[in-house]
């Protein structure tokens, strides 16, 4: 017997217009032995990168689709509001290619409340799409309960003329009359021109105990009241994930439309959409044969730049990570980021001396790309890119505040308007929001409303509900309180929690494609944004191979940088910030009486408290102090001051990591020591060790233990007792939970100390310009 799958589905990505958790609609989809389902939300195609990967993880096929709004003539036409609803779904690559296009297309030049498009712009790019009668609000639904059967019909026939095989008429039955008025027509149409019936469900959610969960969304969109009785309403409780015999119950005398869904199933073949990141093209100079070339002509001349005298260290440094990145296919990247960063500083904005573990390559530090020495503070290439963990490179860019957008102009100049976007992100309704969202539609006071919302802990992300209601006692009491308002409130609160209700613009994302984007991925726009903005957020645009880079504005390169202006003002001395000594004995007695408010990273009231007992007396105790001051390792700053200063004896996890420790006092503070001793102890390549200070990181049991194994055979073989390598080992597994990378610790105590010289020798134009921004941010 041929299976029934559902084809008109709406999760939460329909924006307040939808109540399908994602993760919850594939379990029941499996257990209800369900071979496939599509995705058709209203307008847009959020949802498909978190569609496609849980339909993956329950090995149920996955149909990418969407409702369109479609105007009745042309979409740039602002003047009429009529818009009709449309299903279309992708066959395969092409037809998800030409969805991708039409709902930029919508949002790009068709909005109008909502993003719309129109039949000619869908006469251009039907190929690879199936379309459907759709719903009520499907044009010829809607021509059939307006203007009656003949004028109908001739709606019906252009759009046969437009799909023909792939046109299929769309049956529905949730008790509406205008429904079976609308399915009578349709199965003599049926009949008469040979064109299938499939039968669907319009699932808005995911039970029928949840439409009034998804009655409350729809006022939440409205900005109703539950009880308004003139507010847009569902017209029953029948849009939901209908199970089979729910369904061959419902459509019994016309058992061949839940049949003929699988007939659409078996034509789609749905493309796989991860793909590696597709490089923009970067325009190379003339002279040079490939990017790999220029990257290596870049990289030895500022080599010559920034060393002075090359040894053979560093040529030797320099060519494995040249060699490293040639192999990865990601010389380009490198280029497309010191082009931009050099473009930075020719337009007077200033550029951070790095950020994260890009700080670790010698390529970068040559190429202007970061401006800290890896060689000198020991930063470790293999924590940025090793071929061992095949990744994307993580590039992120400081520049001050005011400049950051004159650089992206710049990108946005040299790629292509259409080929550069800002990312999307979405503001989920977390526990405390839900409940107060719930309470104003249903009318909960706000002062009983605020006191519920408060009981929900606070903390990172928040706290899951279900979990509340069961550790805090009050809100349980609440939860089971006999006022029926309140049980609702938070009833409903729990089923909306972590849903989509609006979208926003990542701070600081920006991608860059090697041509027009909409052939990747749809886009759609925002009030709050210059550019065309993705659909899809941050990770699963990576994913899906876009270019992301992160541009920074931090506004502590805006103070330093006019506090510069400033003392040459003032003083007539012109500083380089970046060649200021780092042994300035001022500013490690500021640092030694704590007196570091207004400076970066080392202002909070604890710190200071610790940089007075600690006295640092070099960049290597910021370093430290700045990897060691957050949650878990600030545990040990008190025994790595007590070793500092000889209260306590310094000791050593084993004699051959004494180098590699003796700055930290025989504390493993950075995630790099912990790869390095994996290299000392046990005859690890740096990439391998990568992979085990992430499996420490990440406490796997089963990963650990084969790590374990390894770590303790290659000890062994360099004459470790077993007993000694598994004490060695356990320390590093305990610290890698704690471990900061020392590449961005380095990087940002430099930013922090040329605060502190600045405040130690010109305090009266740095504490100006720190005051100045300061009041900006207020404003």
């Amino acid at each position: 017997m041929p299976e029934f799958s559902h084809l008109h589905v709406h999760t939460y990505y329909s924006m307040l217009d939808g109540a399908t958790d994602i993760g919850a609609l594939f379990k029941k989809v499996k257990d209800n032995g369900m071979p496939a389902i599509a995705i058709t939300d209203h307008g847009n195609m959020f949802g498909v990168p978190k569609f496609t990967s849980e339909a993956k993880k329950h090995g149920i096929k996955p149909i990418i689709g969407c409702e369109f709004y479609l105007a009745p003539n042309d979409c740039t036409d602002k003047k009429d509001k009529t818009r009709y609803h449309q299903i279309l779904l992708a066959k395969n690559e092409i037809g998800y290619k030409n969805l991708a296009k039409l709902s930029s297309i919508g949002f790009k030049d068709g909005f109008y409340y909502k993003p719309r498009i129109d039949k000619t712009i869908l006469k251009k790019y039907k190929e690879g799409l199936i379309a459907t009668t759709c719903c009520l609000q499907g044009q010829v639904p809607r021509t059939i309960i307006d203007k009656g059967e003949d004028e109908a019909e001739k709606v019906f026939k252009e759009w046969l003329d437009i799909f023909g095989d792939d046109y299929y008429l769309e049956l529905q039955r949730h008790g509406i009359k205008d429904q079976d008025t609308v399915n009578e027509v349709l199965v003599r149409w049926s009949k008469k021109y040979g064109v299938k019936l499939i039968a669907t469900n319009d699932v808005h959610y995911l039970d029928i105990k949840d439409s009034e969960a998804q009655d409350i969304l729809l006022c939440l969109q409205t900005g109703k009241d539950y009880d308004d009785p003139k507010r847009m309403k569902f017209d029953g409780d029948q849009f939901y994930l209908k199970t089979r015999e729910e369904m061959e119950e419902l459509f019994s005398d016309l058992p061949e439309a839940l049949d003929n869904t699988s007939e659409i199933v078996s034509k789609i073949d749905t493309p796989d959409l991860k793909r590696d990141v597709l490089m923009p093209v970067f325009k190379l100079p003339e002279g040079f044969a490939s990017e790999d070339d220029y990257l290596k002509h870049l990289t030895f001349e500022g080599a010559k730049r920034k060393y002075g005298e090359i040894t053979q260290d560093i040529i030797d440094r320099l060519e494995l990570e040249l060699g490293i990145i040639k192999d990865m296919g990601f010389a380009g990247y490198f280029l497309i980021v010191q082009d931009f960063i050099a473009a930075a500083k020719q337009l007077n904005v200033m550029v951070g001396p790095g950020r994260g573990s890009a700080a670790g390559s010698a390529v970068a530090y040559s190429i202007d790309i970061t401006n800290i020495d890896p060689i000198k503070y020991n930063l470790l290439f293999e924590r940025f890119l090793n071929p061992e963990r095949v990744s994307m490179p993580d590039i992120d860019i400081d520049f001050d505040d005011e400049g950051r957008q004159k650089v992206i102009d710049y990108v946005v100049d040299k790629y292509g308007k259409d080929n550069v976007a800002q990312i999307i992100t979405y503001g989920t309704m977390a526990g405390r929001s839900a409940i107060r969202d719930v309470a104003r539609v249903l009318k909960l006071p706000l002062s009983e409303a605020d006191r519920l919302a408060k009981l929900v802990p606070a903390g990172p992300g928040g706290m899951n509900l279900e979990k509340a209601y069961k550790e805090v006692k009050e809100l349980a009491e609440a939860y089971g309180s006999p006022d029926e308002l309140v049980k609702r409130t938070l009833n409903f609160a729990q089923v909306l929690e972590n849903t989509p209700r609006h979208t926003g613009i990542h701070a600081a994302g920006v991608i860059i494609a090697p041509g027009d984007l909409t052939e990747y991925i749809p886009v759609c726009t925002s009030k709050d944004a210059d550019l065309v903005v993705t659909q899809y957020e941050g990770k699963e645009v990576e994913d899906f191979g876009m270019l992301k880079m992160d541009f920074l504005g931090l506004k502590t390169l805006s103070i330093i940088k006019d506090a510069v202006v400033d003392v040459k003002r003032n003083r007539g001395v012109e500083i380089d910030i970046d060649k200021i000594p780092l042994d300035d004995k001022k500013t490690y007695e500021l640092y030694q009486r704590g007196d570091t408010i207004g400076t970066f990273q080392f202002e909070s009231e604890g710190m200071r408290g610790y940089l007075k007992d600690l006295k640092p007396t070099d960049l290597e105790d910021l370093i430290a102090m700045n990897a060691l001051y957050r949650p878990g390792p600030m545990d040990y700053i008190p025994e790595f001051i007590d070793r500092k200063h000889g209260r306590k004896e310094v000791e050593y996890p084993h004699e051959w990591l004494k180098d590699l420790l003796k700055h930290t006092y025989g504390i493993m503070v950075y995630q790099e020591q912990i790869m390095q001793a994996a290299q000392i102890m046990a005859g690890y390549s740096l990439g391998a060790a990568d992979v085990l200070r992430r499996a420490m990181g990440k406490k796997k049991p089963e990963v650990m233990e084969q790590q374990k194994v390894i770590f303790t055979a290659g000890a062994k073989e360099k004459g470790v007792d077993e007993k000694v390598a598994i004490e060695v080992f356990n320390m590093m597994e305990k610290f890698a939970a704690y471990g900061f990378n020392r590449s961005h610790s380095a990087a940002y105590s430099v930013v922090a100390y040329q605060t502190a010289y600045l405040k130690a020798n010109y305090p009266g134009e740095y504490m100006a310009a720190v005051l100045t921004h300061n009041m900006n941010d207020i404003k």
